[in-house]
């Protein structure tokens, strides 16, 4: 207990003298606000804790979002919505940039909210390119666009400004433009950053801007980051170097894809209740942040080949051991110290996404063995794309969702 109460005060100091804040003139959402680290409903008028799924409904015969496309807009929403109310989910994560009208028709008749992720080019050659900003940007608008006009403004949660950027792109944009430090938007002040980290507030104070003097509203906003790049920075396992250490709270919230196998987490002290790499990581995260946490991603990919043994635990998962695995988690979270930060936890995903990754020209319509991008989900594909459950796994998740 001592030790690690040594290891998860440093985590703090290791980031000090970057600062993040939102002006105090602009104005909050309408619903989901925050108020210090803590994630408020204001029509429910309490603290909110998000029990969530990702969601990307691609099938095969889709086009995919590799050729730019967007999910077909037929009774699959029907089946899915029917799967995801028995999970007892309150929230959904989303991935297609922008979803048909028959998933809103859906989304309409529960109870559920959302978060839209934006996914934006994660390798770039060098962030700080004014090509990429403006490129992105309208990706961004656009999405913001439908979300009003075919989306439900009123269900939404947040908007993640880009996912898991590659960490040889964040290491090379900072050794680039070493000069970068500082940003003061209009609604967004960073100060004593990486150049990526500033990026990434421009890109958020404008996407709030945008929203803001088109609609005349906005939602909260962050960046999704992964543990291989920070922001939890005493980890002898990360891609980066300490002085290239990417902290996600240039936003409303944090957002972070935390899996027990990534590095950083792995390499964690034990947690202060269970004992496990996970809740250490999870207490040392809390113990830094000064905004809310959602856990916006976290699974385990059965597929029956683990190709990259130097990632253990990347694939190659039994059916029979994931609910095991996902009790675990949820314990941990529940209850770690600093667990009031935590808003929320995504399990990743609703059903296997079979197109992922695109190495070759058939790999889209393969669900391949040694890819296990493409096996994270909760059900697989069966005939017809009718969703089957895999063993216990979705059993499990709802029955984790029913506590508290």
């Amino acid at each position: 207990m001592l030790a690690h109460a040594v290891a998860s005060a440093e985590p703090a100091a290791l980031n000090r003298g970057k600062t993040a804040r939102i002006d105090s003139a602009t104005p909050e959402p309408r619903r989901f606000v925050v108020r210090g680290t803590e994630l408020i409903d204001l029509v429910a008028g309490r603290q909110v804790f998000f029990k969530g799924i990702g969601y990307s409904p691609f099938l095969p015969g889709d086009k995919t979002p590799l050729s730019g496309a967007n999910p077909g807009d037929d009774g699959r929403y029907v089946e899915h919505f029917a799967k995801i109310r028995e999970l007892g989910v309150n929230y959904l994560h989303v991935f297609p940039l922008h979803l048909p009208a028959g998933f809103f028709t859906e989304l309409d008749k529960t109870d559920l909210v959302y978060g839209q992720d934006i996914w934006v080019h994660c390798c770039e050659e060098d962030f700080l390119n004014e090509d990429f900003f403006q490129r992105t940007l309208t990706t961004i608008k656009g999405v913001i666009d439908h979300t009003y006009a075919v989306g439900r403004p009123d269900r939404l949660v947040l908007f993640s400004v880009g996912d898991e950027l590659e960490a040889r792109a964040v290491t090379r944009t900072n050794q680039r433009h070493p000069e970068v430090r500082d940003f003061r938007g209009k609604h967004v002040t960073v100060t004593g950053r990486t150049p990526t980290e500033v990026v990434l507030a421009r890109l958020i104070d404008a996407a709030i801007d945008y929203e803001l003097s088109r609609y005349g509203r906005r939602h909260l906003y962050c960046h999704t980051s992964w543990t291989h790049i920070g922001p939890v920075a005493d980890r002898p396992d990360l891609e980066v170097t300490r002085e290239n250490i990417l902290v996600p709270d240039m936003g409303d919230l944090l957002c972070m894809n935390v899996y027990t196998y990534a590095r950083g987490v792995a390499s964690s002290p034990p947690g202060s209740m269970t004992g496990t790499s996970y809740q250490g990581y999870l207490e040392d995260l809390a113990g830094m942040a000064a905004k809310p946490i959602l856990i916006s991603q976290v699974g385990l990919s059965t597929s029956p080949v683990a190709p990259k043994p130097w990632v253990p635990g990347f694939g190659g998962h039994r059916v029979a051991e994931v609910p095991a695995v996902f009790t675990s988690i949820w314990r941990d979270v529940r209850t770690a110290r600093g667990k009031e930060k935590l808003s929320g936890l995504v399990f990743f995903e609703l059903h296997d996404e079979w197109w992922k990754s695109g190495e070759h020209p058939e790999d889209l319509s393969h669900h391949e063995d040694n890819d296990p991008e493409e096996w994270f989900g909760l059900y697989e594909l069966g005939p017809e794309n009718r969703l089957i459950p895999k063993g216990r796994i979705p059993e499990t998740v709802r029955s984790l969702f029913a506590e508290p």
